[in-house]
């Protein structure tokens, strides 16, 4: 088969399509045939060696794939040959052939084409996750999502809206009538305005519910004095940290040295109780290890599909060659939407 490849830490130029083993089937898991394979920022990081969760290069990467049942493994139920499925992937998902685990694997809708459903299960799942689960999202909530133009951000904002919240979304000027049609209620430039005073002069200083941001740390802080009381902010990602198309020490030192003092540093612990907020970290990997599956976050969004209440947004689709120029795309925010491989 052939994968798109990570032989070396370094920019997306070191990207390579090479041909690989075919995966094997073990008993309990299934072997898709990739039609289309998301990219997260997860990816991206693995690429310039600063996520250490990912595999030593050489290596795989990608989260989410979307294809057809090519085989199944011994004991497998409920899945056969040639279905319409997207998944989950633990890695390996930049591939022609990946396997899963059976209860990794979901029905493809017919109404959604496969580059739609590899923007499904991660994208969806950690929205839901960090936005219904850890923050508790109610009808009337005011909720201020972070990029919302991105892979998660637009899923983030599609369920916050369908659940009934008032939507405050960060992107550039020139994305702002793609977010409002996903269903946000306050677009707001991140380039040219400070969200933090924008939230409060559009609140009347009454603040936010809850904050869903991956950018931080420097946001992070702001987040928190926005939150009004029994408000929850939401830590998915530093992606600030990465600031180039290759490792940034520098960059990932700063971060990592804001962190201690973005949110709740250990000599506040007394009026975070008084002010009766919250914090919450996100990764949706560490999620998946404790748990052993996503369930409890795939199973309510395949009621949202089945109601067609999320639609996937596509930004782009790239063929595996030209793997390089997509992750460019993301690296450089021109995205609205999800980006993905085709093999």
């Amino acid at each position: 088969m052939r994968a798109v490849v990570i032989p070396r830490h370094g920019g997306p130029e070191v990207l390579e399509v090479r041909e690989r083993p075919d995966p094997p089937v073990a008993a309990g898991e299934v072997r898709i045939e990739v039609r289309a394979a998301g990219i997260n920022f997860a990816d991206l990081m693995a690429r310039s060696g600063m996520y250490p969760d990912a595999p030593s290069p050489p290596c795989v990467v990608g989260y989410e794939v979307a294809g057809v049942v090519e085989s199944v493994g011994p004991g497998v139920e409920g899945v056969a040959a040639g279905e319409r499925v997207m998944a989950a992937t633990r890695f390996g998902g930049h591939a022609e052939l990946c396997t899963v685990r059976a209860g990794d694997v979901i029905p493809l809708p017919e109404r959604l084409s496969f580059e739609q459903g590899a923007a499904v299960p991660v994208n969806y799942g950690t929205a839901y996750a960090g936005l219904v689960v850890m923050g508790g999202l109610r009808a009337g909530d005011r909720v201020l999502i972070h990029a919302a133009a991105g892979g998660v951000g637009t899923a983030a904002v599609q369920i916050a809206a369908g659940r009934g919240a008032e939507v405050f979304g960060t992107a550039s000027a020139s994305k702002h009538d793609a977010i409002r049609a996903q269903g946000v209620t306050h677009a707001i430039d991140y380039r040219t305005d400070d969200f933090e005073r924008r939230v409060e002069e559009l609140t009347g200083g009454e603040g936010i519910d809850i904050a869903f941001d991956a950018i931080g740390p420097s946001s992070f802080r702001k987040d928190y004095r926005l939150l009004r009381s029994g408000g929850r902010l939401v830590c998915y990602g530093m992606s600030e940290v990465q600031s180039g198309r290759g490792r940034d020490i520098p960059a990932l030192l700063k971060g990592l040295a804001g962190m201690a003092t973005a949110t709740m540093p250990w000599w506040k612990s007394l009026a975070v109780m008084n002010e009766n907020k919250g914090v919450f970290g996100l990764n949706m990997l560490h999620w998946w290890d404790r748990e052993g599956t996503l369930t409890r976050v795939i199973d309510p969004l395949r009621e949202d599909l089945g109601a067609e209440r999320i639609a996937p947004v596509l930004a782009a689709s790239f063929p595996f060659a030209e793997a390089a120029a997509a992750h460019d795309m993301i690296h450089e925010r021109r995205n609205v939407g999800k980006v993905v491989l085709v093999p």
